[in-house]
């Protein structure tokens, strides 16, 4: 994937919400599902968008919530949206995360250049930051495309 196209991917989800990131299943590569939704007078309808990072190597993630917010935001109240709508802290059961700043490519990566070199593909780092997670992931291609209604990362396998 060129990194022109690349950036244009990334820069449709700038300030939309990412509901869900973690790798697939099968381990090796690295899923954000973002919800997007559009100004309602564009007659645009809101969709769910799976990202997928393929042949991803490196995944880190940490948190962007600040010390001190992490320190009002332990009980476990915060983590269902009805009972801790009301409480001080980060209400981490609104179950999606600002895409803001939003996402970029890290231009002249040792990491991707290290991983191209080994393994003869092209290889990306891209930051992805949040208002509760700042991501980065190295990987070689992007594949992005609309979600089914109902999808769920981890749905079982009825035939395991």
């Amino acid at each position: 994937m060129d990194p022109s196209t690349l950036g244009r991917a990334l820069d449709d989800v700038y300030d939309q919400a990412l509901v869900y990131h973690g790798f697939t299943d099968y381990m090796r590569d690295y899923e954000a599902i973002v919800y997007a939704t559009a100004d309602p007078r564009t007659g645009v309808a809101p969709k769910h968008l799976r990202y997928l990072f393929r042949y991803c190597v490196e995944a880190r993630c940490q948190t962007s919530v600040a010390p001190a917010t992490w320190r009002e935001s332990l009980d476990d109240r915060l983590i269902d949206y009805k009972t801790g709508v009301d409480l001080d802290g980060y209400v981490w059961g609104v179950k999606w995360q600002s895409l803001y700043p939003g996402a970029k490519i890290l231009e002249e990566s040792p990491a991707a250049r290290s991983w191209a070199e080994a393994i003869g593909l092209e290889f990306h780092e891209v930051r992805i930051q949040t208002n509760a997670h700042d991501l980065t992931l190295v990987f070689s291609d992007l594949q992005v495309s609309d979600l089914p209604p109902g999808y769920r990362p981890f749905a079982v396998d009825q035939d395991s």
